[in-house]
């Protein structure tokens, strides 16, 4: 399981994502479920989870919206965001 820290999303994520999907994406990234990323990302993932570096995740809302979720390489707090709020 990875620690997430305080989790933080930003407004835009809160105003086109619903929250169920968030709390739903939230669960799958501490369980190391990277969503719908490479398979290079999700080895790289998987070596950080293990190795206290950044890892990022990414999911689709169910109208396709694209979000992604960054916990911070020390596990202090983790962002919901979406890819042009980066």
């Amino acid at each position: 399981m990875l620690e997430l820290g305080q989790v933080v999303a930003t407004p835009g994520v809160l105003d086109v994502v619903p929250g169920d999907c968030v709390l739903n994406a939230l669960n799958r990234h501490a369980s190391c479920d990277w969503g719908v990323v490479c398979e290079e990302d999700r080895n790289r993932n998987d070596y950080a989870a293990k190795h206290d570096e950044l890892v990022h995740s990414a999911y689709l809302a169910p109208d396709g919206t694209k979000f992604w979720i960054i916990t911070e390489w020390d596990r202090s707090f983790t962002t919901v965001l979406l890819p042009e709020e980066y």
